[in-house]
């Protein structure tokens, strides 16, 4: 980066990077136990499922909530020398750092089918659920505040691609019309590039 200028990754971004594979691989693992009866039977399983899939979308959606609203307090402006990480390699880095993890979280649901079918696959979509809501939970602060919230590069590559964790110490801030992603993370629309 020339002249002090940092990496930065926009923060919904990072945290809606892993909503979509979890939820994809939860809904296939679910799919593919409720086909055995397990333990509990199939009724059992699903009906155990879905409360965890509530609990889990709750408990992700929820969880550090106060960290990101005290981060998002004392925004820094982002430098004209910081270069602003397009959604595409956020979203492929953090895939990429997470990818294993994924791979355990799916065997594991699965595994779990044989016990209470469904279950497992139901608690890892409601985690993905749940950063999907925490996604769009900071989304709609990034609009009240007219701000999109930043995170340097280094320190998510220090503390496992976490935009709230230990490492750390502040958020940067833009313009709403920075970037490639719309608050909340999602891809922006064309039409709205265009405008």
């Amino acid at each position: 980066m020339a002249r002090g200028g940092q990496g930065l990754a926009r923060v919904a971004v990072v945290v809606r990077a892993g909503a979509a594979p979890m939820w994809w691989c939860g809904v296939v693992a679910a799919g593919v136990g409720v086909l055995t009866p397990g333990l509990t039977g199939r009724r059992i399983g699903v009906l155990a499922g879905a409360a965890l899939f509530i609990v889990a979308a709750a408990l992700t959606g929820l969880r550090g909530r106060r960290r990101f609203t005290e981060l998002g307090r004392g925004v820094a402006r982002a430098g004209k020398h910081d270069v602003l990480q397009d959604r595409a390699v956020t979203v492929r880095t953090w895939r990429r750092g997470h990818r294993w993890w994924l791979l355990l979280a799916f065997l594991g649901a699965l595994a779990a089918s044989l016990a209470a079918p469904s279950a497992g696959g139901l608690l890892l979509a409601g985690c993905g659920a749940g950063l999907h809501w925490k996604a769009a939970w900071i989304g709609r602060r990034e609009r009240e505040n007219d701000v999109l919230l930043w995170v340097r590069v280094d320190w998510l590559d220090r503390h496992g691609g976490r935009p709230a964790g230990k490492a750390v110490k502040a958020y940067r801030g833009t313009g709403v019309a920075a970037g490639d992603a719309a608050p909340g993370g999602a891809r922006r629309r064309t039409a709205a590039l265009a405008a």
